[in-house]
């Protein structure tokens, strides 16, 4: 079982990739200590809307289409199964306690559907610190899921920019290409 991966699974690593073209940030395999002593690893947690999310594998968490029962060493198997699907109701409900919003998806949801699924999500929450929770479109929360161009899990450090302040830019820094020896370019 050493080649089984346990984080950056083919299917964790499409929806990753779908959600940072999109302009999310999230942190990835990020242990989460809860009260109580339970800790928690989801695959993609975006942690300013206290959003976890895990991508279960059709096998591992025995899928009511997809998962199998193994015929070699059932023994072994059918306990095993079992409790990886009992460790995932008890790690949701903590995280539920915790204030979390949990997203579970199997590995063989369609990927345009995941990542839907993920944005709903992270549209359903308000990060703590926004200015006015009843309005979520405000230009005071720059993470605004009303806003497609900017959907960045945290603020930049500064804080946004102020639309009365000419001098500040519009939107993210520019970047300079980087440097090279070459004369040329």
């Amino acid at each position: 079982m050493r080649a089984n991966r346990r984080t950056d699974t083919k299917p964790e690593l499409a929806l990753r990739h779908a959600l940072h073209r999109l302009g999310y940030r999230y942190r990835k395999d990020y242990r989460l200590d809860l009260d109580g002593g339970r800790r928690v690893r989801p695959d993609i947690a975006f942690t300013a809307r206290k959003v976890a999310v895990f991508v279960d594998g059709c096998f591992w968490h025995a899928c009511p289409e997809h998962g199998s029962k193994p015929r070699a060493n059932e023994w072994y198997w059918g306990p095993k199964l079992i409790k990886n699907v009992e460790r995932d109701r008890i790690n949701d409900a903590a995280l539920i306690l915790a204030g979390w919003t949990v997203v579970r998806l199997w590995e063989h949801v369609p990927l345009d559907e995941a990542v839907s699924t993920v944005v709903t999500a992270l549209g359903a929450t308000i990060p703590p610190g926004s200015a006015n929770p009843a309005n979520p479109a405000s230009p005071a929360d720059p993470a605004s899921p009303a806003d497609p161009a900017s959907p960045a899990d945290h603020a930049s450090p500064a804080g946004p920019a102020s639309p009365a302040d000419p001098a500040s830019p519009a939107g993210p820094p520019k970047r300079n290409p980087p440097a090279t020896d070459d004369p040329l370019g």
